[in-house]
């Protein structure tokens, strides 16, 4: 098993490009603006997930890179929040999906994070 087998890490990935692709919609001030800092904490998510899991056999590391992930993640939604709310996003039905998503994977980061403090050993040996 490897990090692209992480739920996870797949729904992370998967917001990362969704996002990024948004960007490309955006007016251009905004695609050098805050295009660009949600691109970097969406994209931040995911990395950190993988720089977490490389060093899974060291609790604390891999809890730490979570929580990096988790607030990239809540960074992203902020961004994303704030695009919509200065109408530099238009397309609700666009806004409300990468939302669903991103509040979806915060919450495995939550569930994951709570599992890896209870039964560290038994994940690390699953892998």
């Amino acid at each position: 098993m490897n990090y692209k087998d992480l739920g996870i890490w797949k729904l992370a990935n998967e917001v990362s490009i969704e996002i990024h692709n948004m960007t490309l919609l955006l007016p251009d001030f905004e695609k050098y603006e805050i295009g660009s800092q949600i691109r970097r904490s969406s994209k931040s998510v995911k990395s950190n997930i993988v720089e977490g899991y490389g060093r899974k056999n060291y609790k604390a590391d891999l809890l730490k890179f979570l929580r990096y992930s988790l607030a990239s993640n809540d960074e992203t939604l902020d961004h994303l929040d704030t695009l919509f709310l200065t109408q530099s996003l238009k397309d609700s039905e666009l806004f409300n999906s990468l939302k669903t998503k991103i509040i979806k994977l915060g919450k495995m980061l939550i569930n994951f994070i709570k599992s890896v403090i209870k039964n560290h050993n038994s994940f690390y040996e699953r892998k």
